[in-house]
């Protein structure tokens, strides 16, 4: 049961960060810690959960991820390969170097600065709708997903901000974060499963089951409200928050006051 209960409230974590710009897997790393979750294990289980939130926006653009849309397909093609590769290339690195509270820290408060430097642009977007995007266009969203490698640094973050700065409209460039979601978290979740299959039994099921419905159903919710939010309001109040807390994650690490585990 406990473990349900963590799985529960990873769900809820997951489902709610994954599509803001304040990193899921930054938020995942910290609560794990918190609820005594830091092993191998639960790395993997935090990259298996993002599929349900991945499945909140198959079904949210259901219309058109269901219809041949061959130049969407397209540019999701382009966009996943960079991030792929890297990752492939360099992911037990960063697990081994970057995957603890101060490096997530760090990166939370850096891309928090980035944010309010691209909101302070006031140039206008080239590219209004995910609709109107070129296979260069999302060339340059999978280059800027790269540095979501970085956790703590946020793949919503990533695209979003790195979309704006290329010329995307903010309701294009959240958009296409959206759809590139969805191999991006796919291909992540099912090549850490496979990769330590060894480390799960069927008593694990459960545990996955709850975790994934659970990010389903808040990502859902995220999903839905970010888009109307998006087209009144801009990302300065994520990045004062990232700041915030990153801040406070750095301090109750060198005061002590918080024992987070590796």
């Amino acid at each position: 049961m406990e473990s349900l209960w963590q799985a529960f409230l990873l769900g809820i974590v997951e489902g709610v960060t994954e599509f803001l710009p304040i990193s899921s897997t930054g938020h995942l790393i910290l609560a794990g810690s918190l609820l005594g979750m830091a092993d191998e294990r639960a790395g993997v289980f935090f990259v298996a959960i993002q599929t349900g939130a991945m499945l909140a926006v198959v079904w949210e653009y259901r219309a058109r991820f269901f219809r041949i849309d061959l130049p969407l397909y397209r540019n999701l093609a382009i966009a996943f390969v960079p991030a792929a590769v890297l990752g492939l290339l360099f992911g037990k690195y960063i697990k081994d170097v970057l995957f603890s509270a101060v490096p997530v820290a760090l990166a939370f408060i850096i891309g928090g600065f980035i944010i309010l430097l691209v909101e302070r642009r006031t140039l206008k977007p080239k590219v209004e709708s995910t609709q109107a995007m070129t296979g260069l266009d999302a060339l340059k969203v999978g280059i800027a997903q790269c540095f979501a490698l970085i956790p703590g640094t946020s793949r919503s973050g990533a695209t979003i901000i790195g979309g704006m700065l290329f010329g995307f409209s903010r309701k294009a460039a959240t958009e296409f974060s959206f759809f590139l979601a969805v191999p991006t978290l796919v291909a992540a979740g099912a090549y850490e499963l496979w990769k330590n299959r060894a480390l799960f039994s069927a008593d694990d099921l459960g545990m996955f089951a709850v975790g994934g419905f659970v990010s389903f159903i808040s990502a859902f919710v995220v999903i839905r409200w970010l888009i109307r939010y998006v087209a009144t309001h801009d990302f300065k109040p994520f990045a004062w928050y990232r700041i915030a807390f990153g801040l406070v994650v750095l301090a109750t690490a060198h005061f002590g006051w918080v024992s987070w585990s590796a």
